[in-house]
């Protein structure tokens, strides 16, 4: 079913035997022009399961100038792929090419004039194009047929997904309105909607492929022929519906207590092999990959406050290199290719099963190799929730990738981007721009009237235009920031020479400090010899050691209600089924007895101390719900407190007669959680809604409503410490 010339170069040049499974399932959907989900372990084949269909339909149709847009969640995967995807096209004379950030201008204004046949770029910066003076959008985007999201779940869990979808509606407004003249048989009010454009996502395991996929197809879903495609996968199970399975691949999991005995660990096992080291904070992976150097391993290290071309030099050194070790974030989590892994080894755990899958498939990509990964756990807490994500891994659940609720704050950002793209938008017509899709439809009438009032916008003769209030804040350097989605914490950068190592903490360079002030980055300490404050930067010498590390992260809501009930199930006795080391079987009954009083099958503890000092409310409902459960207990609750996944804290003299008469009907008049000024200012565009809106926004996201209620509908046992 594949074009002649594909399916040519498939045998000749790729001498591949056949398709994979998934890539043979795939040909039929995306040859018929369906919108679809392609699921399968990293490693699997996705990029060809999409392109060599897409591509078939290009040189079949005689699709011209750039038909086929490729969306990545990051830079440094698109650059990866670029080679592979360049390579298919140029198969049929076509041309890819990678249009992201980091690209120059010199090379921008070549992809303007050629218009390649197939994109390689972000959500962020095609919306840049679309809005830049510079390119003629209209024109440039005119023959785009279709879409291809990689990595979709990395984007559809978080506020880039919200923006993915609006841009590819306002996408398919233009393409609709450039085809229009074209052709005169079509009716007008298909002309003036949605252009149907084919959608395809790459994923790994999702626990609700149906509704990614439908939440993909944006203003398409239930209109459009939609087909996921998961030849490789088990269908995924509901937490309730949970049973022993034995898992495939050799995990362990083993308690090593500090980073020092964790670089001990890693410099000691496995010699000779090539192994990546994910770590879930920047600061971890700057000790460990320190610790590491420093016992003799050759050591590189990936995070996202390093420059881009110390992450390039150490991923294209480490993909070169065998006896090696990369420390790395989640940032090669997803699908960037560092060569032929041996090991993958996890420091403390993961919180999401689906993140696990992820750096569980970078492994066991030869013939003759098994997935593999060894958990090095460094705090108690670390080593149950280990346990309990291994669990519910083992029982074959995975959590469903569900969009933040309420994107008002995106809502905002697109209003603006649109009249930045228009120059100017109809008051009453601009509901029409994103194909009634929600929440960018008629809901948002009250985001427009503020935007008004605040000067975000102008309107003048039933035309809306960027106002002064947008330009003051987002109208630097022509506008980048209103086209990034996220708020970046505020960060220096530091700089060896011209070199530029990356970016820090400020509170770094103010904290009192006694001699030389040291910073850890890189994997290695450097000395600060001067600090530009105006331009935020710092720059460096090596220095011996004693360098530090720290970032400012914005919470991302969270523990789950799942895996922490797995953490109780784990300290209640319940096993993970893998094999735990001495150590770990040691240190985890130890946990165990040490929290009798605070776990219990048959419902929740309230605990008090002996001196009646301190009383817990152990929900192990994660912290979404923990935060909610707090607002809605209003003074039986201590309302100077972070909740935590495990428990909450009470007022002091709670006792069993009062909880009861002030819990009876509180599951049916819950509350969101309180929102700090700090939380807020993590929401990016926040100051372009009406302030309350912005509030509800972020409460909406903080909490979690349905275990909240699932919590207070279970029995509570009232107990004390030592009884």
């Amino acid at each position: 079913m594949l074009h002649p010339v594909v399916l040519h170069h498939i045998v000749n040049t790729l001498q591949w035997p056949g398709l994979r499974p998934l890539q043979e399932a795939a040909v039929a959907p995306l040859l018929a022009g369906s919108d679809a989900l392609l699921l399968a372990p990293t490693a699997g084949g996705k990029t060809e399961a999409a392109t060599f269909p897409i591509l078939s339909r290009m040189a079949a149709e005689n699709w011209q100038g750039t038909s086929v847009l490729y969306l990545c969640p990051l830079k440094a995967l698109l650059n990866n792929l670029t080679p592979r995807l360049a390579t298919y096209t140029g198969w049929l004379g076509r041309q890819a090419a990678v249009w992201h950030g980091d690209v120059p201008e010199s090379r921008r204004a070549r992809i303007r004039r050629e218009r390649p046949d197939v994109l390689l770029t972000t959500p962020e910066s095609l919306e840049a194009m679309l809005v830049s003076v510079r390119t003629d959008h209209r024109g440039f985007f005119s023959g785009v047929r279709a879409v291809i999201v990689d990595e979709v779940h990395a984007f559809a869990g978080d506020d880039r997904g919200w923006h993915l979808l609006a841009v590819l509606e306002r996408l398919r407004r233009l393409v609709a309105a450039e085809r229009a003249p074209a052709a005169p048989a079509t009716p007008p009010a298909e002309a003036a909607g949605a252009a149907e454009l084919q959608v395809i996502g790459l994923s790994a395991t999702v626990g609700n492929p149906g509704e990614l996929l439908r939440w993909l197809q944006g203003s398409g879903a239930g209109r459009r022929p939609a087909q996921v495609v998961a030849p490789d996968l088990p269908a995924v199970r509901p937490p309730q519906a949970l049973s022993p399975a034995p898992p495939a691949g050799e995990i362990e999991l083993d308690y090593v207590g500090s980073v020092t005995n964790a670089a001990k660990v890693l410099a000691a096992l496995h010699r000779g092999e090539k192994r990546l080291v994910f770590c879930d904070s920047k600061k971890t992976v700057e000790e460990l990959g320190q610790a590491l150097r420093g016992l003799g391993v050759t050591t590189f290290l990936s995070h996202a406050s390093l420059s881009a071309e110390e992450r390039r030099r150490s991923e294209e050194a480490f993909t070169e290199a065998r006896d090696c070790v990369i420390v790395a974030t989640s940032t090669l989590e997803l699908g960037i290719d560092v060569g032929d892994l041996d090991r993958v080894v996890q420091i403390n755990a993961p919180t999401t099963v689906a993140s696990f899958l992820q750096r569980l498939g970078r492994t066991g990509r030869r013939a003759g190799t098994t997935r593999n990964c060894l958990f090095l756990t460094l705090t108690e807490s670390a080593l149950v929730q280990a346990a309990g994500l291994l669990s519910l891994w083992g029982s074959g659940w995975v959590e469903p990738v569900v969009a933040p609720p309420e994107p008002r704050h995106i809502v905002a950002q697109q209003l603006l981007a649109y009249c930045l793209q228009e120059n100017r938008i109809g008051d009453r017509t601009w509901v029409d721009e994103w194909n009634g899709l929600a929440p960018f439809d008629r809901s948002a009438e009250p985001i427009v009237r503020h935007l008004v009032r605040a000067g975000y916008l102008d309107s003048d003769g039933g035309m809306l235009f960027v106002g002064p209030e947008a330009e003051r804040r987002f109208g630097h350097r022509h506008f980048s920031e209103l086209t990034a989605v996220f708020t970046a914490a505020p960060e220096f950068t530091v700089l060896h020479g011209r070199d530029e190592i990356g970016r820090t903490d400020p509170v770094l360079l103010t904290d009192p400090v006694e001699g030389p002030r040291l910073l850890l980055l890189a994997g290695r300490s450097w000395r600060v010899t001067h600090i530009d404050w105006k331009r935020r930067r710092c720059f460096v010498e090596p220095a011996a050691g004693g360098g530090r590390a720290r970032w400012l992260t914005y919470g991302d809501g969270g523990m789950s209600f799942e895996l922490a009930r797995a953490m109780r199930d784990a300290l209640l006795g319940a096993d993970p089924p893998v094999p735990l080391t001495r150590r770990a079987a040691d240190r985890l009954e130890t946990v165990r007895d040490n929290h009798l009083n605070v776990v219990h099958q048959g419902g929740t503890m309230i605990v008090r101390t002996e001196d009646l000092t301190d009383v817990r409310w152990w929900t192990w409902a994660g912290e979404r719900a923990n935060r909610t459960l707090v607002a809605s207990l209003g003074d039986l609750a201590d309302p100077l407190q972070t909740p935590n996944a495990a428990y909450l804290r009470l007022r002091t003299d709670v006792t069993s007669a009062v909880w009861k008469a002030s819990t009876a009907d509180l599951a049916s008049r819950l509350c969101l959680p309180q929102v700090t000024d700090e939380a807020l200012a993590g929401l990016k565009f926040n100051t372009a809604l009406p302030p309350r809106l912005a509030e509800a926004t972020l409460a909406t996201r903080l909490a979690d409503l349905p275990a909240a209620t699932a919590v207070l509908r279970e029995p509570v046992r009232f107990t004390a410490l030592g009884a």
